[in-house]
C-alpha cells in the first residue's frame, strides 16, 4: 500500500451492545445477544432465536425527521454511521469542502430482502395502484448506502458491495483502494445486515439454521463437535477510513491501520464450503503477503467461523496450512457464537470486535465451547476472554459461494 489508511472511529449496533463501548464490554464478558425473536412469528418454524437487536430505536441517534419510510437496515446502517462519525469527531452534514473527498463503501446483500418482498405483497394483494410510491427506494440494494451519503452531506463516491458474507471486508477493501488511486481523505465503510421474516424463514428452509432439522440442537457453538448450522443475526458496523497525514494533520484518535487484504474465489464451492480450502488459503496468503508480513508476526485470527459442520472445518484446514507449525499456538475465535451470523455484516463486525481487542488488550472468547471436534484442533479461546497484548490481526471471511476475503490490521 502507497498511502497508509486508518481507522479513526468505529459505530456498530449489535445484538449484545449499541456502540463500541458497549460492544467491547459485552464481548470481553462473553455476553451474547441470541435470544427469541421478537420481530416476527417463529411459531411455524424450528429455531426460533436469532441476533436480534433489542431496544433499538432510529430516534435516539436520528431525530424524528426523515425516518417513516426507511426500512430497518436503513435505519440501522445511519445510527451506526452516525456514531462512527461522532466517534471520528466529524461534524455533520459535513461541510462542502470535506463533502467531495469523502466517500462510502458498504457490503449489503440482503438488506432490501424485506422491502421488495412488502413492496410487492401490497401490489399483489390491493394491485398496483396501491402501492406507496415512497417505498419503492427502499426495494433497490443500495439503497442503504445512498441514505447515508444524502444524511450526511456526502458527496464523494458511494458504492455497494454484495459479495455475500464477505461484503463488508470487500467493501473496506473497495474503500482502500480508492483512498489510494484517488484524492479521497475519509471513507465510511462497512456493512449492515437486518433480520427479518423472509431471509429467516428462507434459511430456515434449506436447513442453515441451528435447529432447522429435526432433532438438532438450536445453539451457535463454532468448531464444537454439536454444531449444525447458523444462529441468524443482524448488525450494522461502520468504520471511519482516512488517509493517515489527513488523520494526524486533525490530531484524530487512531484505533488501527488497515496493513493488507487478500482475496480469492474458490469455483469449487457450489453453495457448500469447499472441504479443500483452497480459495480460503489463498486468501489469507494473499493479505499477508499484501501487509508484507510473515505467519509468525499475526497475534490472532478473528474467525469467519459460523458453526456450520464444513465452514468451521474449512477454515480449521487454511490456518493450518497458513501458520503451519504455529498454528496450534495462535489464538482463533469466532465472535458469531455471541452476536449470530450477521452476513454481510459479518466481516465488518469482526473487523470491530479486532479493534477493541487490541485497544482493550484481550481476545474475544468462542462461547459455546464444550464437545471437541477432531478435524478442529487449533486454540478456539473456549467460553472466556483471554488477556494479551495484540499487534497484528487476521480477520477471516469466507462464504460458501467462492468467494473468500481476508484482512490484516495494525495496532494504530
Amino acid at each position: 500500500m502507497d498511502k497508509r489508511i486508518v481507522v479513526t472511529g468505529i459505530g456498530i449496533l449489535a445484538a449484545n451492545g449499541i456502540g463500541k463501548e458497549a460492544f467491547w464490554k459485552a464481548l470481553k464478558e462473553g455476553r451474547s445477544g441470541i435470544r427469541a425473536v421478537t420481530l416476527f412469528d417463529t411459531s411455524t418454524t424450528r429455531a426460533k432465536t436469532a441476533g436480534e437487536i433489542t431496544g433499538f430505536r432510529a430516534e435516539d441517534f436520528l431525530g424524528e425527521k426523515g425516518l417513516r419510510t426507511l426500512d430497518r437496515a436503513t435505519k440501522l446502517v445511519l445510527s451506526a454511521s452516525k456514531l462512527a462519525l461522532d466517534d471520528a469527531g466529524f461534524k455533520h452534514p459535513l461541510d462542502e469542502d470535506l463533502s467531495l473527498r469523502t466517500g462510502v463503501s458498504l457490503g449489503s446483500t440482503l438488506g432490501s430482502v424485506w422491502s421488495i418482498s412488502e413492496f410487492d405483497k401490497e401490489g399483489l394483494r390491493e394491485g398496483p395502484r396501491a402501492v406507496n410510491p415512497a417505498l419503492f427506494p427502499n426495494t433497490v440494494i443500495n439503497a442503504p448506502a445512498s441514505q447515508i451519503s444524502i444524511r450526511f452531506n456526502i458527496k464523494g463516491f458511494n458504492t455497494t458491495i454484495s459479495s455475500g458474507f464477505a461484503s463488508s471486508l470487500d467493501a473496506i477493501d473497495y474503500a482502500v483502494n480508492l483512498m489510494e488511486l484517488y484524492d479521497y481523505d475519509v471513507v465510511l465503510a462497512g456493512g449492515v445486515e437486518e433480520l427479518c421474516e423472509q431471509t429467516f424463514k428462507g434459511f430456515h428452509k434449506i436447513g442453515h439454521l441451528a435447529g432447522s432439522r429435526e432433532g438438532k440442537l438450536e445453539i451457535d457453538c463454532p468448531f464444537d463437535k454439536r454444531r449444525n448450522g447458523i444462529v441468524f443475526g443482524e448488525g450494522a458496523s461502520i468504520l471511519i477510513l482516512e488517509e493517515l497525514a489527513h488523520a494526524k494533520k486533525r490530531r484524530a484518535n487512531i484505533y488501527a491501520e488497515i496493513l493488507g487484504y487478500g482475496t480469492s474465489f474458490d469455483p469449487e464451492s457450489k453453495n457448500l464450503y469447499n472441504p479443500k480450502a483452497v480459495g480460503a488459503t489463498k486468501a489469507i496468503n494473499f493479505a499477508l503477503e499484501d501487509a508484507k508480513l510473515g505467519p509468525d508476526e499475526i497475534d490472532y485470527v478473528s474467525a469467519t467461523a459460523n458453526s456450520t459442520l464444513d465452514c468451521d472445518v474449512m477454515e480449521t484446514r487454511a490456518i493450518n496450512r497458513v501458520f503451519g507449525d504455529k498454528a496450534k499456538k495462535i489464538p482463533v475465535s469466532a465472535i458469531k457464537s455471541m452476536i449470530g451470523d450477521t452476513f454481510s455484516a459479518s466481516g465488518a463486525m469482526n473487523l470491530a470486535a479486532s479493534i477493541g481487542a487490541i485497544r482493550e488488550e484481550f481476545i474475544p472468547p468462542t462461547m459455546n465451547y464444550e464437545v471437541k471436534d477432531e478435524r478442529c484442533d487449533l486454540d478456539y479461546v473456549p467460553n472466556e476472554a483471554r488477556s494479551a497484548k495484540l499487534s497484528k490481526v487476521l480477520i477471516d471471511s469466507f462464504t460458501p459461494t467462492g468467494v473468500n476475503s481476508s484482512l490484516v490490521i495494525g495496532r494504530g
